[in-house]
């Protein structure tokens, strides 16, 4: 067929922004608020009983909340208009946002809590003791209860575009970072949490730091993994990801749905967590005229958006169906 008969469309408004971007930005003001508060007081108890696992926590809360600050950066940075230089936009802003986020984490909060927890083990050697360990646990205690409704939050927003799916589907599926990042990021400071929690209080029975300096390098390990879950699934949406096939299978019925539209190929990728494009070859009549197939394309394209509202670019190209095309 000829270039005459190619019918694009590019829609670049966010009007139809998805519930997850805006369930995400809830989520990542919670956490951004909870971390910074929480903080302060591990540094504080730090500073007051020489813990290393308070220490670790309290970089570990820094690198939390640097990192709900690169999402909302991210975030508004994706909503900048598409220009000549960027036509499909700046979707991918929050990918990349979202993968710094990842490395934050490994650099600032793992390998810290990792240096930290073997430094703590030498220092045992030279006899080094907690000092007012009770003010550790109090402070460890408050943020459990801090951190937990931060994580309500995000399982909160979570649960309202997971639908069926299990949890390890959710982060492995989702094209939208915000979510599973927030929710990774606060799982991992309840469980760091209750890591240090168990190692100050350890030490404080035992008298013995060895345990501070356990649960320090137990932080530090759970930090790097979670970072590395975290990089693989962000480069896998930066790379570039298809519709789940939940939408995918919308878009076929959509065009098959249409009279004489035979859907002969399809393709479709994610330029944004919020914007897909479409490609399709759609077979038509071969007696069609040019004002049918005109006005065939118009159709399938208002199916494809009311099933699916993310395909906010769609080329669709006429064909006639033959074996092998």
């Amino acid at each position: 067929m000829t270039d005459s008969f190619l019918r694009v469309t590019h829609t670049y408004g966010r009007n139809g922004e998805q519930m997850s971007a805006e369930g995400g930005t809830k989520a990542i003001v919670a956490a951004l608020l909870a971390n910074t508060g929480i903080a302060v007081s591990k540094f504080v108890a730090a500073g007051i009983t020489g813990s290393a696992s308070m220490l670790a926590e309290g970089v570990h809360s820094v690198a939390d909340a640097s990192n709900q600050v690169l999402l909302l950066i991210g975030g508004k940075a994706s909503r900048k208009a598409a220009s000549p230089a960027h036509p499909f936009g700046y979707g991918r802003e929050r990918y990349i946002y979202a993968f710094i986020v990842s490395i934050v984490l490994f650099s600032i909060g793992g390998v810290y809590a990792l240096y930290e927890g073997y430094h703590k083990w030498h220092e045992r050697d030279h006899g080094g003791e907690l000092e007012w360990p009770q003010v550790a646990v109090a402070v460890l205690v408050v943020a459990i209860i801090l951190e937990s409704f931060s994580l309500r939050t995000a399982v909160k927003e979570s649960n309202a575009v997971r639908g069926k799916q299990t949890w390890p589907q959710f982060i492995k599926g989702s094209r939208s970072p915000e979510l599973p990042v927030i929710l990774l990021e606060d799982i991992g400071a309840l469980v760091g949490l209750i890591l240090a929690l168990i190692g100050v209080g350890l030490s404080w029975i035992t008298g013995d730091i060895l345990f501070d300096a356990l649960g320090t390098f137990s932080i530090g390990v759970l930090l790097v993994l979670i970072a590395i879950v975290l990089a693989i699934e962000i480069r896998s949406m930066l790379i570039g990801e298809s519709a789940t096939l939940e939408d995918i299978a919308a878009i076929e019925n959509a065009i098959n749905d249409g009279e004489g539209d035979t859907l002969i190929h399809l393709k479709t990728l994610h330029v944004g967590p919020d914007e897909l494009l479409v490609a399709a070859k759609v077979g038509i009549a071969t007696a069609a005229t040019g004002e049918q197939v005109a006005s065939q394309i118009d159709a399938a394209e208002a199916r494809i958006r009311a099933a699916v509202p993310k395909a906010k670019i769609i080329y669709i190209e006429p064909d006639i169906p033959r074996t092998g095309a």
